[in-house]
């Protein structure tokens, strides 16, 4: 993303409490630049930020860094208790080299007195489950906290059937293409669903603006199947709305 155009973004915000996540579909720490992005975000006392990534690009540069910046949440994805089984679900990456990394960042962080958190995440899979309590006990031990996440359908595969219930996502989230469109969803990587362009509007316009308006009004009513990008997205199936079928 071009720099005005983050820029604009969290100019256009500052001041409300924001969450900044910055990056989307991507591996944050692919962008040598994200430090500096941070520093940018926490010259607003009242933002944060948050980060996600496999951790693989962790070395203790580039920890140091974005601890020193004042990164607020690091949630670490892994996956895995083994090698066996990591190596089924993050091709190409290597368990041992990326668990040594996450370790390395927590000790600097811990050195480092930092106050941001770090959190290491599992996705709920039946390749999994056998090592999700080890997974948890080894964890929990070092890092602020451990979680099993479920594992979402991604919107648009082969046989992804429509859940008509409410959205929380895009109650609470904006999300931002490089090219600064706004889009409902981080899901959307088709540009089903775009909301505005902050290099045309102010985020606080695209947020207020009719087309969100209108899309959030369907999906406030369950009505997935009135939005294209929605159409066939089972997320929030086992969540809970009063007023709608479980």
């Amino acid at each position: 993303m071009p720099e005005e155009t983050w820029k604009k973004i969290i100019d256009d915000t500052r001041g409300y409490g924001i969450t900044y996540r910055p990056f989307l579909q991507n591996e944050a720490l692919l962008d040598k630049r994200l430090p500096r992005i941070i520093e940018y975000i926490k010259q607003d006392p009242t933002a944060r930020t948050e980060l996600n990534t496999n951790g693989n690009l962790l070395d203790a540069r580039r920890a140091e860094e974005i601890i020193d910046a004042g990164i607020d949440l690091v949630r670490f994805s892994i996956d895995a208790f083994s090698e066996e089984t990591y190596a089924k679900c993050r091709v190409g990456l290597d368990y041992r080299k990326v668990v040594d990394k996450i370790n390395r960042f927590i000790e600097i962080a811990n050195q480092n007195h930092h106050s941001g958190a770090t959190e290491i995440r599992m996705i709920d899979m039946d390749i999994n489950k056998h090592e999700q309590r080890a997974f948890l006990d080894y964890w929990n031990e070092r890092a602020d906290r451990a979680l099993i996440v479920p594992l979402y359908n991604w919107p648009w595969e082969d046989g992804v059937e429509v859940v008509l219930k409410p959205c929380i996502k895009m109650r609470e989230e904006m999300f931002f293409y490089t090219d600064g469109r706004a889009v409902l969803c981080c899901w959307d990587i088709a540009g089903r669903a775009v909301i505005g362009n902050v290099t045309e509007r102010t985020v606080l316009d695209i947020w207020n603006g009719e087309v969100r308006k209108r899309y959030a009004s369907l999906l406030t009513r369950g009505e997935r199947t009135k939005i294209e990008l929605c159409s066939r997205c089972d997320a929030y199936k086992d969540r809970h709305f009063e007023g709608f079928e479980d």
